[in-house]
């Protein structure tokens, strides 16, 4: 049988740029090299792609090669920028670019530009899950419990930023957590206890986004659950995060190896399973494709949950929470693999059987 030609596109202009190639690397080291040919492209700090020869390692592939993606769509032919001429072949994507421009839909229109399948929700879905003001809105009308919030605008913070925090003493109080509206790893967030603490959180956030969050802080549990599929979408058991830090920040996610990762989570059946149909519904309403991690916070006395974000490309790692919860669930890192990229074949090929020329009768 003739291999599926993988790319895997990493790196990014984003702040979480480390992270996905770590992500990367993992990926890489769990896909079948006997179902796949794998083609590394980095994309640099500076949003140039560059193509990984063989045997390179994730982490060097960013002084490879610059090539481009011309956006033909049928072709998937990466194109080498200094001589012009073919340089490699993709049949499908793995994009594990976090962040922005990664997984908020700039990516993914480039990709359905260029007619390549791809892993992962499309340009709708991923827009509106890394948008975490717009995705609060479109869950909360749909019924399901998020932690109350306030939105406060860049523009609003520089005209007049002691307005900005009456507001969000108002309508939240304290304590409260200011974090980017369009970012992940929590970058930028930070967690304010009294009121003086509002306007140096409001502005540390201001430097990684043009909107910001402000939301109620619960005394919570932290569960997960990973989710699978395109129509008829699956979930996996849940996980908990345990970090030994106030709050899971980012030191906490990939520096302090004493944050502990529990799965399955421990939780009342009734409730896990609750969770796991709320994560699907969640996924459905934010036009989830392929994969997404769904973060709950689980009050500790009264068992009440708010869905905290949909993350619809989480960390990639062999330890990362989405292929661990999967991994509980039965399925192992390579049999995920394979799955996501059926999956993005498979809604890719939906899309194509689509009349494209309107014709009358």
């Amino acid at each position: 049988m003739e291999k599926l030609r993988v790319g895997i596109v990493f790196g990014g202009r984003s702040v979480e740029h480390e992270v996905s190639v770590a992500s990367a690397t993992s990926i890489l080291g769990a896909l079948d090299p006997n179902r796949y040919d794998t083609t590394l492209i980095a994309i640099s700090q500076q949003g140039r792609w560059h193509l990984g020869a063989p045997g390179m390692l994730p982490a060097s592939v960013v002084e490879g090669e610059e090539v481009t993606l011309p956006a033909i769509p049928g072709n998937g032919q990466l194109v080498s920028r200094e001589t012009g001429e073919p340089a490699a072949q993709l049949d499908v994507v793995i994009p594990i670019v976090h962040g922005t421009g990664g997984e908020d839909g700039t990516l993914q229109g480039f990709l359905e530009l260029a007619g390549v399948p791809y892993v992962g929700a499309g340009v709708l879905g991923s827009a509106i899950q890394m948008d975490k003001d717009v995705a609060k809105q479109l869950l909360q009308a749909a019924g399901i419990p998020v932690v109350p919030w306030v939105t406060v605008r860049a523009h609003q913070l520089a005209a007049d930023a002691d307005a900005c925090v009456a507001h969000a003493m108002k309508e939240v109080g304290l304590p409260a957590f200011v974090k980017p509206a369009n970012a992940g790893s929590s970058v930028g967030i930070g967690k304010v206890t009294s009121e003086s603490e509002f306007p140096a959180a409001l502005a540390h956030a201001a430097r990684y986004d043009t909107k910001i969050l402000v939301e109620r802080a619960v005394d919570a549990r932290e569960i997960e659950i990973a989710i699978l599929g395109n129509d008829a979408p699956e979930a996996s058991v849940p996980g908990e995060i345990v970090p030994k830090a106030d709050w899971y920040d980012y030191e906490s996610k990939y520096v302090d190896e004493q944050t502990e990762l529990v799965v399955p989570a421990d939780l009342p059946e009734a409730l896990a399973q609750q969770l796991r149909e709320v994560a699907v519904d969640a996924f459905c309403v934010l036009e989830g494709a392929g994969l997404a991690r769904v973060d709950f916070f689980v009050d500790r006395e009264s068992s009440d949950f708010y869905l905290n974000e949909v993350n619809s490309l989480p960390g990639f790692t062999e330890v990362s929470m989405y292929p661990r919860m999967w991994r509980a669930s039965g399925l192992s890192f390579t049999a995920l693999l394979d799955r996501l990229v059926e999956l993005a074949i498979e809604r890719a090929q939906a899309s194509q059987r689509l009349e494209r020329t309107y014709r009358t009768g």
